[in-house]
């Protein structure tokens, strides 16, 4: 990192503090827009609190769509950061329920594979993980797809004010010794709770070191 952490955590703070607005829906790759600044990708399991997580980094009630429904987001969701533009945010569809029909996931998955592929100016990807329930198998199945795409990605725990302090330590070493396994991914997690702020400020930094980097 070139910037000292106060200054970045600052400079974070400072940039999602100014203009986040929705930029598009992308259903297919012909939707995406011009590839012209940093982008950062969110993903998680459906329920696992991204759009909370999203609003939470932006300071914003209703920038991504909550739901109890699994599965609504189904497309990629980007949202401009910035004035001027410094990057983008994408929401991509969450993954590992039941409800939606296997075709639907079937398309969704070529969606995101597609697209972790392909995008130059996808900088690196945040996969989220519920401290609640830890490191699923369906998880591994987007960990294997960012491995096999050479993007980079950090691990960050949602949630982490609903269990006990020293449940979230076992979970916070258990989902580090995976991260160590996986070629792509960062070796160090950040803990959050968008209800409570925890860990967001240092979201916010690494989402802007990233862009940067």
């Amino acid at each position: 990192m070139d910037e000292t952490a106060p200054d970045l955590t600052e400079r974070a703070r400072k940039l999602f503090a100014g203009p986040v607005e929705f930029l598009k829906s992308a259903p297919g790759l012909e939707f995406l827009p011009g590839a012209d600044v940093p982008e950062i990708a969110f993903a998680g399991r459906s329920n696992v609190g991204k759009s909370s997580l999203l609003n939470a980094i932006t300071g914003r009630n209703k920038l991504a769509r909550t739901s109890n429904t699994p599965g609504r987001t189904q497309e990629l969701n980007f949202f401009d950061v910035g004035n001027p533009l410094t990057l983008r945010l994408v929401d991509m569809p969450g993954y590992g329920f039941a409800e939606a029909p296997r075709d639907m996931v079937k398309r969704w998955r070529f969606l995101v594979n597609d697209y972790l592929r392909g995008r130059q100016v996808l900088k690196r990807a945040v996969v989220l993980i519920d401290s609640r329930h830890g490191v699923k198998p369906v998880d591994h199945e987007i960990m294997n797809m960012l491995d096999a795409a050479a993007v980079g990605y950090r691990l960050v725990l949602t949630k982490a004010d609903k269990i006990k302090a020293t449940d979230l330590d076992k979970v916070r070493a258990a989902t580090e010794a995976e991260a160590r396994k996986r070629p792509a991914a960062f070796p160090q997690l950040i803990a959050t709770s968008s209800e409570k702020g925890m860990g967001i400020a240092e979201v916010r930094a690494a989402v802007l070191e990233d862009a940067l980097s």
